[in-house]
C-alpha cells in the first residue's frame, strides 16, 4: 500500500504546480487590461500648467512633471504610448526646490520635460481650463 500512496502524491504534486502557474499567468493579464498604459504613468506625473507653459505651446512645445529618476527615452516612449505623438526632441530639466520660511525650510525637487512636437502634431492639455 505504501508504494501506491507515493504515486499518487506525485502525481497530485505536479497537477497543484500546473495549476498555480496557470492562476499567476490569469492575474497577469487581467492587471494589464487594467493598467492600461504600462509605465507610462509612473513617468509621466502630470502637465504643467503656466504662462511660460502657454507661450511654449504656440512653438508646439508642451511641459510636463516627470518622475525625478526617468530619462528623455522613457518619457518619449511615455508620451508616444498615452498620447500617441511621436516627440521630435525631449529636453530635461532639474528643477531645485526654492526655500521657504516655513515648515521644513524647503519645496521638493521635481524634474521637468520639454516634448517638442512635429507641426501638425499636438496634444490636447488645456481642455477644461
Amino acid at each position: 500500500m505504501g508504494i501506491f500512496n507515493k504515486k499518487t502524491k506525485e502525481v497530485e504534486k505536479k497537477s497543484s504546480s500546473v495549476a498555480k502557474t496557470e492562476k499567476v499567468e490569469k492575474k497577469l493579464t487581467d492587471l494589464e487590461k487594467v493598467k492600461g498604459y504600462g509605465t507610462a504613468h509612473r513617468i509621466l506625473v502630470h502637465p504643467l500648467i503656466s504662462e511660460k507653459a502657454t507661450i511654449a505651446h504656440s512653438e508646439n512645445k508642451y511641459i510636463f512633471e516627470v518622475a525625478n529618476k526617468a530619462n528623455k527615452i522613457e518619457v518619449k516612449k511615455a508620451i508616444e504610448e498615452v498620447y500617441g505623438v511621436v516627440p521630435e526632441a525631449v529636453n530635461m530639466i532639474n528643477q531645485v526646490g526654492k526655500s521657504v520660511r516655513s515648515g521644513r525650510g524647503r519645496t521638493k525637487n521635481f524634474k521637468k520635460a520639454i516634448v517638442t512636437l512635429k507641426k501638425g502634431d499636438s496634444i490636447t492639455i488645456y481642455e477644461g481650463i
